[in-house]
C-alpha cells in the first residue's frame, strides 16, 4: 500500500522574527506613548508629528545599532570559543573525549555505548569541534552578514511600528479626533501584533495579544495622564 512520505516542516526564521519582534514592539509602544503624552500637553497635531518623526528616527538608529552590536558580540564570542575548542582538542584530547562521553550520558547512553561514537569523532577533528560547539556550549555558528541584517530589520520594524500611532496626526488636523483615531488604530495594531507574535513564537496567541495590548495601553495612558497633569 503506497504511503505518503513524511515531510517535516519547521520554522527556520527565528532570528529574523526575533528582530522584527524587538523592533516592532518598541516601535508601536514608544511613539504611541510619546504621541499620547504630547496630546495631553499641546494642542497642535503638527508638533506631535514633528516630535514623533524625530523620535522614530532616533529610536530606529539606536535600536538598529543595538542589534548590530549584539550580533557582532555573538559572532565574536563564537569565534573565541571556536578557537578555544580547537586548541583544547589538539592539546588535551583525552579531556575533550571525556566531555563528549558526558554529553551522551546526559541523553541516557552509557559510557560503553558512547565509546564508538567518541572514537569516530576523534577521527574527524572538524566534526568533533562542531559537536563540542553545539552540544557542550550550545552555540550555533552565526550567519554571515547577520549583524547588518539584524540592524536593518530592527530599525525598519521600529520605523514601521512608529508610523502607526503617528499617521492619524498626519491625516487629521483636529487634535482630539487625531488622538482618538491614533489610540484606536494603535491598540488594534498592538493586539494583532501580539497575536501574530504568539503564533510565530509558539506562545498562546490570544494571551500574547492581550498582554501586548495592555502594555501599550498602560504606557500611553501613563504618558497622557502625566503630561496632562504637568501641563
Amino acid at each position: 500500500m503506497p504511503q505518503t512520505p513524511h515531510v517535516e516542516r519547521h520554522f527556520t526564521g527565528g532570528e529574523t522574527v526575533r528582530d522584527v519582534v524587538i523592533g516592532m514592539s518598541d516601535g508601536l509602544t514608544v511613539p504611541f506613548a510619546l504621541a499620547a503624552g504630547l496630546s495631553g500637553a499641546v494642542g497642535s497635531a503638527h508638533v506631535v508629528v514633528v516630535a514623533g518623526l524625530a523620535e522614530i528616527a532616533a529610536g530606529s538608529i539606536a535600536m538598529g545599532l543595538g542589534g548590530f552590536l549584539a550580533a557582532k558580540s555573538d559572532a565574536e564570542h563564537y569565534e573565541q570559543e571556536l578557537a578555544r575548542e580547537k586548541k583544547e582538542i589538539g592539546t588535551i584530547p583525552e579531556a575533550e573525549a571525556s566531555e563528549v562521553s558526558e554529553v551522551f550520558e546526559s541523553y541516557g547512553l552509557t559510557k560503553e555505548e558512547s565509546q564508538p561514537i567518541v572514537a569516530a569523532l576523534r577521527q574527524k577533528p572538524e566534526a568533533w569541534v562542531n559537536f563540542m560547539m553545539r552540544f557542550e556550549l550550545g552555540l550555533e555558528e552565526p550567519r554571515r552578514g547577520r549583524a547588518l541584517g539584524s540592524a536593518l530589520t530592527i530599525a525598519g520594524a521600529y520605523a514601521i511600528g512608529g508610523l502607526v500611532p503617528l499617521s492619524p496626526y498626519m491625516l487629521l488636523t483636529q487634535m482630539h479626533s487625531a488622538f482618538l483615531f491614533s489610540v484606536s488604530v494603535t491598540l488594534l495594531a498592538l493586539f494583532v501584533f501580539g497575536y501574530v507574535k504568539g503564533r510565530y513564537t509558539g506562545a498562546a496567541p490570544m494571551r500574547g495579544a492581550i498582554q501586548t495590548l495592555i502594555i501599550g495601553a498602560l504606557a500611553a495612558g501613563a504618558a497622557y495622564l502625566i503630561a496632562k497633569w504637568i501641563a
